[in-house]
Parts: structure tokens; C-alpha cells; sequence
């Protein structure tokens, strides 16, 4: 379970406050001259937080406007000009982690990297995650090893083409965005997965 409680209150609005319309634009941020070091890297955390906030805020939202306004969310959110596919992917999130399952040490992607994993198996690599500091990529390069098993071998690189129709490929992209992955992503982790299945003992011959 997340430790969602511990989570800084990014409420508590320092002397300055990334909220200050004196300070911010919408293209630019108009910091004092005088401003002194601890304040500008508590400014920038506060930053931080709210950036890596935004993406739960945007998914909890939609998840918000499609249980409560079924029939007119998507014609709401076009008049808004927010882009509905990316969205799309963050309510997708949104739905994948309750609020007690969400970690506040761990950023939104990294919860995007685990978020088509089982329940408890997704439970306990965020847990590692938070334990280990691991950044987003350590993240995903273990889950990705562990998918595809031990392997001493060197691993080289191996470039593959596959041709397919334009509908398997609107499909599969439509997939991938919905688990938070680029298509090459999406492709691997599902490959991956297939081969160990397919590969595991007892199913030799099968």
C-alpha cells in the first residue's frame, strides 16, 4: 500500500508560491532578483509537485467527468482544447491505483510503468521502487528483465520488421496508449510475455 498520508501538502503555499499570478505566465516564470538559494530550491520542489500532481489531477478528473456526465464529457473536453488522448491514458492510470495504492515518493510514470501489472504484483515493484530509490528507467529495466527471465547470455540488439495491415497497427497503437506505452514498448513487453509463458517448464512440446 502507498503511503499516500505522508505526501507533502502541496496546500501549504510558501512566502512564494508558484500560485502567485504575479509570478507566473503561461509561457514564462518571473522569479525576484533577490530571490535567495533555499527559497529557489523550495520554489522548485514545490514546482515539481506540482507538475507530477497535475497528471493524477487530470486523470481523476476525467475519471470524474465520465461517471458523472456519461453522454457529454468527451463534447465538454473538446471545448476545453485538452488534448482527450492524453487523457485518456492518464485516467487510465488514474483507474489502475486507488488513492491509498498511490506512492507519493514515486512519480506519476513511474506508476505508468507497472500500471498493466497485476494488482499485488504492481503493489510490490512500487514498493521496491520507493525502497531502492529507483528512478522511472531502473524501474522499468527491472520489470522488463524480470518478464523476460534470466538471461546470461551477451544481449545484442536485434532489429525486427514485421508488416502489417493499417488496422492491426491502429489497434495495437490504440492498446499500447492505453497502458501508458509506445507501440515498440507495448509490443516487447507483450512478446516478452508470450515467450515466457510459452517457454515455461512443463509446457515444452505442448
Amino acid at each position: 500500500m502507498g503511503n499516500y498520508a505522508d505526501t507533502a501538502d502541496i496546500r501549504k503555499i510558501p512566502a512564494l508560491s508558484p500560485m502567485d499570478p504575479e509570478l507566473t505566465r503561461r509561457t514564462a516564470l518571473l522569479l525576484p532578483p533577490d530571490f535567495s538559494l533555499a527559497g529557489w530550491k523550495r520554489f522548485g520542489r514545490h514546482l515539481f509537485l506540482m507538475s507530477d500532481s497535475s497528471c493524477w489531477w487530470l486523470g481523476d478528473w476525467l475519471v470524474y467527468g465520465e461517471n458523472k456526465y456519461p453522454g457529454r464529457y468527451r463534447q465538454a473536453i473538446g471545448e476545453t482544447g485538452l488534448n482527450y488522448k492524453t487523457l485518456r491514458n492518464y485516467a487510465w492510470i488514474s483507474k489502475r491505483f486507488s488513492v491509498l495504492e498511490r506512492h507519493a515518493r514515486l512519480s506519476f510514470q513511474h506508476h505508468a510503468e507497472v500500471a498493466s501489472l497485476p494488482p499485488a504484483e504492481r503493489g510490490r515493484w512500487l514498493e521496491r521502487a520507493a525502497r531502492e530509490g529507483w528512478s522511472r528507467n531502473t524501474l522499468r529495466q527491472q520489470v522488463r528483465q524480470t518478464l523476460s527471465g534470466p538471461d546470461d547470455r551477451r544481449a545484442q540488439e536485434v532489429r525486427l520488421q514485421v508488416s502489417v495491415s493499417s488496422e492491426q497497427e491502429r489497434k495495437w497503437v490504440q492498446a499500447a496508449e492505453r497502458h501508458g506505452r509506445n507501440l515498440a514498448e507495448w509490443v516487447i513487453i507483450c512478446l516478452d510475455r508470450a515467450a515466457a509463458r510459452e517457454t515455461a517448464p512443463g509446457l515444452q512440446g505442448h
